[in-house]
């Protein structure tokens, strides 16, 4: 499980000097803020050097001042309501041009999660969906878009697949009620969590089924209730956390499953194109 950084930050407090106070107290009263401020502001708003800014971050044993920022957006992305997310987000961006800081930060997201994903937790999570007697996807409010993307191509590449759609919690329930071991469970969530998708997981937990989940980091609450956990950075831009990279890692994911799903792959897709010829599915340009 990864640190929270507020929890770190009081546990260090002790053994602070002056100025590391003045930093810590800064955070923990600011962390909206503080979240996104380089070391030079963060220095100037805590009435410090930059350079004890920097100490402070690897004596809280982050690698620099840049992993320690992203420890706290970390932190303080599920916590924020949508009017907080609003006011971080004008002030983060502020007169710069909208279009340049939200492609860079996909990018960005894009970069990070190509080299923190796990390869052997990605391998193991392709074997269990090939393996598995049933598939269920599930993806709530704004993730449900990338459940419906998976659910798309995994109905051409399996008969057993479901994506499990939005409704009142009763029905969640009704649309799993046959989960059982041997099944498998795809949970996709980012902050704000999902309090139905947690709940689905436990119950998910409580009849055997395997978890897959798929979200921001190992500190989701999604991760203790897993048996593989993938995951994908995501940013907050405004009120939205923008998804860029989870729907690369999702991607990355079918295009896997297809490599080993039962059955002949290139075979489907010529009786596809068959049915849709006929039928006039696609526009012929």
């Amino acid at each position: 499980m990864e640190r929270d950084i507020l929890h770190v930050i009081e546990a260090f407090s002790g053994s602070m000097s002056k100025s590391q106070k003045r930093i810590a107290k800064y955070i923990l009263d600011n962390i909206d803020k503080a979240a996104f401020m380089t070391a030079v502001r963060l220095a100037r708003f805590a009435e410090v050097s930059e350079s004890t800014v920097v100490r402070f971050a690897m004596e809280l044993g982050y690698d620099g001042y840049p992993d320690m920022r992203r420890a706290l957006q970390d932190s303080m992305r599920g916590k924020l309501t949508s009017v907080q997310r609003i006011k971080v987000a004008k002030d983060r961006l502020g007169t710069k041009d909208i279009l340049t800081q939200v492609l860079s930060s996909d990018i960005e997201q894009i970069r990070q999660t190509m080299e923190e994903t796990d390869s052997a937790h990605f391998d193991k999570a392709v074997d269990a969906i090939v393996d598995a007697k049933s598939i269920y996807i599930l993806g709530l409010r704004s993730s449900s878009f990338l459940a419906k993307f998976m659910g798309f191509y995994f109905d051409l590449l399996f008969s057993n697949s479901r994506v499990i759609s939005e409704s009142p919690d009763s029905e969640v329930f009704e649309q799993i009620i046959r989960l059982s071991e041997g099944d498998v469970l795809i949970a996709i969530s980012f902050p704000r969590y999902s309090r139905r998708t947690i709940k689905t997981m436990q119950y998910a937990r409580s009849v055997g089924a395997t978890i897959v989940a798929i979200t921001d980091g190992l500190a989701s609450p999604l991760t203790e209730l897993a048996d593989i956990t993938l995951c994908a950075r995501s940013d907050m831009i405004s009120f939205l956390d923008t998804l860029v990279a989870p729907l690369s890692l999702v991607n990355a994911l079918v295009v896997a499953v297809s490599e080993k799903a039962p059955g002949d792959l290139y075979e489907n897709f010529e009786r596809l194109e068959l049915i849709w010829d006929e039928y006039g599915v696609y526009e012929q340009i």
